[in-house]
């Protein structure tokens, strides 16, 4: 009885513009009509849109769309929340029509991170094009990707997870920055109950935009490199050169969005069918290589 998958995320920009651009020349998503002038509404797949990005006077993150896979465990997640006392607001039609989901209820976790727990998968009904010439995006039953949050109580925040939106450990490391702790900074990556390597990571640290990063995944190294391409073309600021994670093996680079946050844009992640039979690790080198970072500002 759990959450399977990353949905969606909201993101909130002074200059929709901007993002049109970047999503769809440098990342590969398609703009979808929308009624609405203050907001752009982005496809990966067959879903009606999997990025929402909406006019305001911030650029910034604003929540995350966790999925369950039906009505019962959409239900049994809630009640679990309501019992722990979590305030849930649950949705009117017109927030669950522009939503394109069947059911959804509003929360925060306890680092005030928002979430829209949701149920119901609607298709578009018309195939996926990328402007971009991006031959695919890897979706389906696992969502469009993860999310990695901030977290000021790192421990409780995982517990929230884990203990009442059903998600598991993958792996948890510790990173060291200088100037840092002594102990350094606590990362822990979750999978929720589809093949992900992990839907949400929570990490230890500050991040101004609300979000420290978001990923998609495409097929090949070969799609990654043509995104990097487009990326140092555009003029886009690379947060980290390409390099292979030790936990999830991401092939991958980072690059800037207009939001102030980074889009993990990699391949070849890891996938588990059976999560009982996987003991979570503990990684004490963040990458076999590559993925040498500037923060920039």
């Amino acid at each position: 009885m759990a959450v399977r998958s990353l949905a969606y995320i909201r993101v909130e920009t002074r200059d929709l513009a901007a993002w049109r651009s970047f999503a769809e020349g440098v990342v590969g998503a398609a703009a979808t009509p929308d009624s609405n002038e203050e907001r752009l509404l982005l496809r990966l797949d067959g879903r009606p849109w999997r990025f929402c990005i909406e006019k305001g006077g911030q650029d910034r993150y604003l929540c995350a769309g966790l999925e369950c896979p039906d009505e019962a465990q959409w239900q049994a997640t809630v009640d679990r929340l309501t019992e722990a006392g979590v305030a849930l607001e649950r949705a009117d039609a017109a927030t669950l029509a522009q939503r394109h989901v069947r059911g959804m209820v509003s929360l925060a976790d306890p680092a005030g991170n928002r979430i829209e727990l949701v149920w119901g998968n609607v298709v578009a009904g018309t195939p996926f094009v990328s402007p971009a010439g991006v031959p695919a995006f890897i979706t389906g039953e696992m969502g469009f990707g993860h999310v990695v949050v901030p977290t000021n109580c790192y421990d409780e925040t995982r517990r929230f997870y884990k203990e009442l939106l059903g998600f598991g450990d993958s792996d948890e490391m510790r990173v060291f920055f200088p100037g840092g702790p002594e102990q350094g900074l606590g990362m822990s990556f979750m999978h929720a109950t589809g093949p992900r390597h992990h839907t949400v990571a929570v990490g230890e640290f500050p991040a101004p935009s609300g979000l420290i990063h978001t990923m998609v995944e495409v097929p090949s190294i070969d799609d990654v490199g043509l995104a990097l391409d487009r990326a140092l073309a555009a003029g886009v600021h690379i947060s980290s050169t390409l390099g292979r994670h030790t936990n999830d093996k991401m092939i991958s680079f980072y690059m800037r969005t207009p939001s102030g946050f980074d889009i993990e844009f990699g391949c070849g992640g890891e996938r588990t069918a059976d999560w009982t039979a996987v003991t979570p690790t503990f990684t004490i080198k963040e990458d076999l290589w590559g993925h040498k970072w500037d923060f920039g500002t």
